[in-house]
């Protein structure tokens, strides 16, 4: 774990030289997030029915308990393996991460944002430059945001395109794993917000993998709530659009996290 000061942190807008570096990051921030949502799939009773099912005619067939029960398995495995990446690219959104690293970048006008880490320090934005660059171009990939500091990336932070007035979505949120529990990623989702907010933005919404306990902690302690589970949620038409992603058999891949601005 490496000590971060968030103040020398500047959160700007993703440039073309940055496409190489922020795949590696999303690849390692989400290693091993496929074969959990697998795992997910796999144990859900209605799988494992139709699984049982399989199995059992096979047993028939290849005369092998073990191989009657490891084919269908492995097949399905497989196709989940070769299904999955679209839908667990960039959550919550049809769009797979590479259409948003490959064209996001592209922009005409940036806009500087104050950095609230400045005070931790005691440190103003007038002895050192601090800033947060984003862009107002909105393109139809949506926007991704890279933590610099001294030239390093050190996370990333992907936010839908708009599709509906007043809603903004969060589809991916890595930090590297030296920079975790520092406050990197609460300071990503926080400048995220206050841009949003200053542009019209009144709800956010944020797709975690289902299995994600951490994301789903995360989540909760910066003031979200899962969709599901508040008071008021069935007079509310506009949240009735937002869904989680689902993957084989209608299973969910996501769950939807939101707070009102």
């Amino acid at each position: 774990m490496v000590r971060l000061e968030l103040d020398q942190v500047v959160i700007r807008r993703m440039k073309e030289d940055d496409i190489e570096m922020v795949k590696a990051l999303i690849k390692e921030g989400c290693e091993g997030t496929e074969n959990r949502l697998i795992l997910h799939i796999l144990t859900r009773p209605l799988c494992l029915f139709i699984l049982a099912v399989f199995s059992s005619i096979l047993r028939c067939l290849v005369h092998s308990f073990i191989l009657a029960l490891a084919i269908p398995v492995f097949l399905l495995i497989v196709f989940l393996k070769i299904t999955m990446p679209r839908s667990t690219g960039v959550l919550g959104s049809s769009r797979p991460y590479w259409d948003y690293v490959g064209s996001s970048y592209r922009g005409t006008q940036d806009e500087t944002l104050y950095n609230p880490y400045s005070r931790i320090s005691g440190k103003t934005p007038l002895t050192k430059k601090v800033s947060i660059v984003v862009c107002l171009k909105f393109l139809a990939a949506g926007q991704v945001w890279v933590a610099d500091c001294e030239g390093e990336i050190l996370g990333c932070i992907f936010r839908e395109s708009e599709t509906r007035a007043g809603i903004r979505r969060i589809c991916r949120l890595v930090t590297g794993c030296w920079y975790r529990r520092e406050g990197l990623g609460r300071q990503l989702v926080q400048s995220l917000e206050q841009r949003e907010r200053e542009t019209g933005a009144r709800r956010v919404y944020a797709h975690v993998p289902y299995p994600s306990k951490v994301g789903e902690a995360f989540f909760r302690k910066l003031g979200y709530q899962q969709l599901g589970e508040g008071a008021d949620e069935d007079n509310d038409e506009e949240m009735k659009l937002e869904t989680p992603e689902r993957g084989f058999l209608g299973h969910p891949l996501t769950k939807v996290f939101y707070r009102d601005l």
